[in-house]
């Protein structure tokens, strides 16, 4: 995560969350997270309305020239990464997975400035597939800031992130101590073999 305001939000949510795989919509107090608000968002996850903004802090807002609440989140992007952010929101939904991605962002006379996009689960009353919290923030503030403003983004490179990916690690090699325990280790020539495997 390369923004400050990436990395303070997801710490947060994941405080908020605990063990849970996401944390309520009832849970996130704005207070605690002021200084991110302006490159935050939060929209309803509604496949049908291209998922809605909720809210969108005043920066998300001011990238675009408008306030974007009650726009569809998908419709901010290029045509050729629409598809794909669909699908993206959908696996954050069913996953209870985050995600971390690149974004170019590109302004009516060919300008463009790169923004990283980070989108998390939230319940709302319970259900699981309700709503997400995100941030979108320039990597550097372009000098156009104010003059001009964003027609779309294209979707780069992504992660996810989030408790349920950080549970699936890579198997690991039994230790000495375990072997040993088991017996049944044989020499070959000044190494002592011992049959592993993983756990």
């Amino acid at each position: 995560m390369k923004h400050a305001s990436t990395r303070e939000l997801y710490k947060y949510w994941n405080e908020r969350r605990g063990t849970r795989p996401a944390p309520e919509r009832g849970d996130i107090e704005p207070g605690a997270i002021r200084t991110v608000l302006g490159d935050s968002f939060i929209v309803a996850y509604e496949p049908r309305a291209s998922h809605p903004f909720r809210l969108a802090g005043t920066r998300v807002c001011a990238l675009f020239g408008r306030e974007l609440k009650t726009e569809p989140f998908v419709q901010i992007w290029d045509k050729h990464s629409r598809s794909a952010v669909h699908d993206l929101l959908a696996i954050v939904a069913d996953e209870g997975v985050g995600l971390v991605a690149g974004a170019t962002g590109e302004v009516a006379d060919g300008s463009t400035v790169e923004l990283e996009l980070l989108l998390l689960p939230l319940r709302h009353r319970g259900r699981a597939h309700a709503r997400m919290i995100g941030v979108l923030a320039p990597l550097e503030v372009p000098a156009w800031l104010g003059t001009h403003t964003l027609v779309s983004l294209k979707l780069g490179s992504l992660r996810h992130v989030g408790p349920a990916v950080e549970t699936i690690a890579a198997p690991r090699f039994m230790g000495i101590p375990f072997l040993a325990a088991r017996g049944g280790g044989r020499r070959h020539g000044k190494l002592m073999v011992y049959d592993g495997g993983v756990q």
